[in-house]
């Protein structure tokens, strides 16, 4: 029997169940015991994830070590509220409640990365997750820190490769290798750091291979073209002083991974009106891929015989294209600085700066020969002051300015023109405590201009203002009440103002609109936790109003090709996340946890695509003396609330269970663990992946690891 989620059935549930501590089902947890304030780095205000009016998770140690995958959306999948828009083996990308790129920003060390995954998911995120230090994830509107661009969330990625310290015994570093049986896997990393007196280097590299990976009761027992390699490394120099730390690193990633369901039969289809044709017209060939008469020809809905219309499906590119092997290829070099000083000047407490260049490309064969390539070139500052109280308020004022050149060219797939996007923002996040509460405000402003090379489209130039404001409540020890309201806005891109042409990835015609102005979201987000004792949980509910929401509204269908253009309407996002945990003794703890997250354009106008189903779930955790494992069941829920052209997904239950091992010898820590995942081997189809029925979950697989530090 499949369920249909409600949400207030959810609610009662998940919150009435004990809580699970930012973990998810795929990973074994340390043992239990008190834990240490954990500083969010991504918010100014040095507060700990404890204290934040937003809900926000930090994934680092042990726990990060044993989520390792080889995509950054892989690796966060499972979090509250964050799901994986996955494509293949080889690219995902976070979807933070509902929504994922270009409303969810991604970070190094609190800088933007420089890539082009926000213009298509098989496009990869370009940040090393083997390399990673921790992870943060904010949920909810960031935008008064990192642009209107983060309106869903800001996953920001930590590092080493520029040294904020000199060993204390002139050397430090990590080795980790590890391997996986579905994909056949072999990944490794390895870092070094030396020093003497106020020099500190670092240099680090990583290097991950696997092949298609397998699924159970499907056409094929693998999944054709979801291989994927990649290769990093890094240099990096600092100067360590007693007050903070300048330093620069240079690094370098190049990959190469399959893209599944990737198909170019649609080559020729070109839009007439709001209409698709493809094929031969039958007549002399006037029309071009980019031509737009405002004429139907004859080729409306249901009307020609070249045009089969099925409206009730979306297909998600299940074709058998033979042999066809598409594959991307991926370089990119970045140079970053970072630095920090503490008591700087008077009536400041420290100053923190972070830059970076990028330069990238991304090469798209099919059968070997050369397609389409985008690069995108540019470089982005950000500039962090924080100041003293002044009448009890502290907080932080900064500068953030950006620019990027951003093309694509040759092959068939070049629908996005060159253009240059500069953007200057700045802001203002603040912070007043009494007794038991704390109170933010914020706001920021930004300006943004996107030019086309292409001429007779209009440039965009404008600009956007966002406000928050937040209270925090610890009403009893260890327990806390959270509120934050906010109204934030998000710019278009260039690929919403100006795209014109066929973009294989998601099988569509994409039509861009010179004329869209920006989104409104409003914002409300309520919490409850509980922070200290044997029984811990944590309870947000959120509900966000976006008027003139951009989305790609699809006005015609061909088979599984669709036309779509980008257009504005009102939308709303609402949802809850839940987690708890009890511990039952020193050496034993369970879980619960759980997530709902509902799309949809307000008056009526339907459901958004791709929006991931609820989902809830338990785990037990164990642990004696240096062992710790775990055993935990994640169901996911059928996704009935559709959009236009989709297909319903049906629910799947997910069994993982995992142990590990920890010791020291001689000053070098050692884990060893082991891992399974999709233990009763179930045929499972991700709703938020464009391509869920050509590439589905990857079947049962084992991982093992050793990772050492010194």
């Amino acid at each position: 029997m499949q369920l249909t989620p409600r949400p207030l059935t959810l609610a009662l549930l998940v919150a009435s169940a004990p809580y699970a501590h930012a973990q998810t089902a795929t990973a074994p947890v340390p043992p239990v015991q008190s834990l240490d304030r954990i500083i969010v780095t991504a918010n100014p205000l040095g507060l700990d994830s404890d204290s934040l009016t937003t809900p926000a998770s930090v994934l680092q140690g042990e726990v990060l070590t044993l989520r390792r995958r080889g995509t950054l959306g892989e690796l966060l999948e499972g979090e509250p509220g964050v799901r994986a828009d996955t494509f293949g083996g080889g690219a995902s990308r976070p979807v933070i409640r509902g929504q994922t790129a270009p409303r969810v920003k991604v970070l190094s060390d609190g800088s933007e990365i420089v890539d082009a995954s926000g213009v298509s998911p098989d496009h990869v995120v370009a940040v090393d997750t083997l390399l990673a230090r921790r992870v943060e994830i904010l949920r909810g509107p960031s935008a008064l820190l990192y642009g209107g661009g983060a309106i869903g969330g800001v996953v920001n990625v930590l590092d080493d490769k520029i040294p904020t310290e000199v060993p204390e015994d002139g050397f430090s570093g990590s080795v980790e290798v590890l391997g996986s049986t579905a994909a056949k896997e072999r990944a490794g990393a390895v870092g070094l750091t030396v020093g003497e007196g106020n020099i500190a280097f670092r240099v680090e590299g990583s290097r991950r291979r696997a092949d298609d990976y397998r699924v159970p009761d499907w056409s094929s027992s693998r999944v054709p073209n979801s291989n994927a390699e990649s290769t990093t490394g890094s240099i990096g120099l600092s100067f360590v002083g007693s007050r903070g730390y300048l330093g620069a690193a240079y690094s370098y990633r190049e990959d190469n991974y399959g893209l599944p369901g990737h198909s170019h039969e649609y080559e020729d289809c070109h839009p007439h009106g709001s209409s698709l044709h493809c094929g031969g017209h039958g007549h002399s060939q006037g029309h071009d891929a980019g031509h737009d008469d405002g004429h139907d020809h004859g080729h409306g809905h249901g009307a020609s015989a070249s045009h089969d219309h099925d409206h009730g499906h979306d297909h998600d590119h299940a074709h058998d294209h033979g042999d066809h092997v598409a594959t991307a290829h991926l370089r990119s070099r970045r140079l970053d600085v970072r630095g920090e000083l503490r008591d700087p000047f008077a009536g400041f407490s420290s100053v923190r700066f972070r830059g970076g260049y990028t330069d990238y490309r991304h090469d798209e064969r099919d059968d070997g020969a050369l397609g389409t390539t985008f690069t995108n070139r540019g470089y982005d500052g950000r500039l962090e002051l924080r100041h003293l109280p002044v009448a009890g308020w502290e907080g932080v004022i900064g500068l953030q300015a950006s620019r990027y050149d951003f093309a694509s060219f040759g092959g068939s797939e070049n629908f996005i023109p060159k253009t240059r996007t500069e953007s200057t923002g700045l802001f203002l996040l603040e912070q007043y405590r009494w007794n038991d509460w704390r109170f933010e405000l914020g706001a920021r402003h930004e300006w943004q201009k996107v030019d086309p090379e292409s001429g007779g489209e209009p440039g965009y130039d404008g600009g956007a203002t966002s406000l928050s404001a937040g209270a925090t409540w610890n009403f009893v020890p260890g327990y806390a009440a959270t509120l934050s309201v906010s109204r934030s806005q998000r710019q278009p891109n260039a690929q919403e103002l100006y795209a014109n042409g066929v973009h294989f990835a998601t099988l569509t015609y994409e039509k861009g609109n010179p004329g869209l102005g920006k989104e409104t979201a409003h914002t409300v987000d309520l919490g409850l936790r509980k922070t200290h004792g044997d029984l811990r949980f944590a309870v947000n509910a959120f509900l966000s109003r976006i008027d003139g929401y951009i989305y790609g509204n699809t006005l015609d269908q061909h088979e599984d090709f669709r036309l779509i253009e980008y257009t504005q309407g009102d939308a709303s996002f609402a949802g809850l996340e839940a987690e708890a945990s009890y511990r039952l003794s020193p050496n034993v703890s369970v879980a619960v946890f759980g997530d709902y997250v509902r799309g949809k354009l307000r008056d009526g106008a339907g459901n958004l695509p791709r929006i991931p189903s609820a989902r809830i779930g338990a785990r037990t955790n164990l642990s004696w003396d240096r062992w710790a494992g775990f055993l935990e069941y994640t169901q996911v829920l059928r996704q009935n609330r559709i959009a236009s052209y989709e297909e319903e997904t049906s629910g799947y239950g997910l069994l993982g269970a995992g142990v590990s091992y920890s010791s020291s010898i001689a000053g070098t820590d050692y884990l060893f663990y082991l891992r399974g995942t999709n233990l009763l081997d179930k045929l499972a189809y991700n709703h938020a992946s464009f391509i869920s029925r050509a590439a589905p979950i990857q079947g049962r697989s084992i991982m093992a690891g050793v990772r050492v530090e010194f």
